[in-house]
């Protein structure tokens, strides 16, 4: 596909994961809808979930070749940095041509060289962060942003100087719609396990341990897991229950999301936003490694609200899951409580709205 035409576009910039994608993709087709006119385009990086679903969408985009600091060795580091600065040089020499309405970042490595293009160009620039704990690139290009859209108050206050606003974090508009109440789901009922958009191995290992017990004790109940494409391929002839599924990834998180009872999962932001506002309680396993800990301060954020509860991932975590799991099964009411009813969610016509009275 041949890169877009920039020249008054919105441009999205987020990527890596699908907890920096998801939120740039809710905020294009917000775009879109008030914005008929206007180009909406993406530009990431030519790895990461931004790789394999920007080809295959309506979205006009540019992919680069960058790729994260972070856990690099100093030669591998060195090479990045070269890489950051090469693609970054490329898009302020085609954005000098055609320059773009305004940017929005929603963070990770792949959103690093459109938005430091913006800001060596005087493009206005804004940035969502959806974690408690800011990322690197939003803590340093933040100070010259129009405006920093936070989903979460802890966010705001680890951003003192800039232009900030807690709006919370935007979801797609499958999200959106109506989601049918827990208590009317009937048997089969579907333990839903999410290890986010790249499969998480802990996880994994974890329920194909537990899931036999659980669904010879619970002949009612099903498991259905995204396991990502990379551990699908190593997992697919593991021995497991008839009743348990497998699958790389899901395309409609929201429907499957809808006919869980209970739902297992990373605490991404994202995830979590998607969560309330499906109504949906969730046993969360925050990554141990991300940085600042922010999972661990999102799973937190969710646990307080009520609609989840929280296991640590270590070497104890199948038998923790077994003795959870079992006790959410067998309980329907306190499967109702942990839910809640859905959280009707703004943050995409929150920050649009902002958008529109910054510029």
């Amino acid at each position: 596909m041949l890169p877009p035409d920039f020249t008054q576009a919105l441009v999205l910039t987020g990527g890596g994961t699908g907890g920096h994608f998801f939120p740039a993709v809710a905020l294009a087709e917000g775009a879109r809808a008030r914005w008929p006119e206007r180009t909406v385009a993406f530009v990431g990086a030519q790895r990461g979930i931004e790789a394999r679903r920007l080809p295959e969408s309506p979205w006009p985009h540019l992919l680069l070749d960058v790729e994260g600091f972070l856990g690099r060795s100093p030669l591998r580091a060195a090479r990045s940095a070269w890489k950051l600065w090469r693609a970054t040089s490329h898009l302020k020499g085609l954005w000098r041509q055609q320059r773009p309405w305004a940017v929005i970042g929603t963070g990770g490595y792949g959103a690093a060289p459109a938005l430091l293009a913006a800001r060596s160009l005087g493009i206005p620039y804004f940035l969502h962060e959806s974690n408690a704990a800011p990322g690197a690139l939003i803590r340093l290009v933040a100070p010259k942003a129009r405006r920093v859209w936070c989903g979460l108050e802890a966010a705001q206050a680890r951003l003192q100087g800039s232009a900030s606003l807690v709006v919370g974090t935007p979801v797609r508009r499958a999200f959106l719609r109506p989601f049918r109440p827990l208590d009317v789901l009937e048997p089969p009922f579907r333990l839903l396990v999410l290890g986010g958009s790249g499969g998480a191995r802990a996880i994994n290992e974890a329920i194909l341990e537990i899931g036999a017990p659980l669904l010879e004790t619970f002949p009612d109940w099903e498991i259905l897991q995204q396991t990502g494409s990379a551990e699908f391929t190593r997992l697919g002839e593991r021995p497991r229950h008839a009743r348990h599924r497998l699958v790389p990834f899901l395309e409609r998180v929201d429907e499957a999301m809808e006919e869980a009872s209970i739902i297992i999962s990373r605490s991404g932001a994202s995830t979590c936003a998607e969560l309330a506002a499906a109504g949906r309680g969730a046993i969360l396993i925050p990554l141990p490694t991300a940085a600042q800990g922010h999972q661990l301060m999102n799973a937190r954020a969710l646990a307080e609200a009520g609609h989840a509860v929280i296991e640590l991932q270590g070497p104890d975590l199948p038998a923790r899951l077994l003795a959870r799991c079992r006790s959410l099964m067998a309980d329907p009411e306190a499967r109702l409580h942990l839910a809640g009813a859905p959280v009707p969610n703004r943050a995409v016509e929150a920050c649009l709205d902002d958008l529109a009275e910054r510029i």
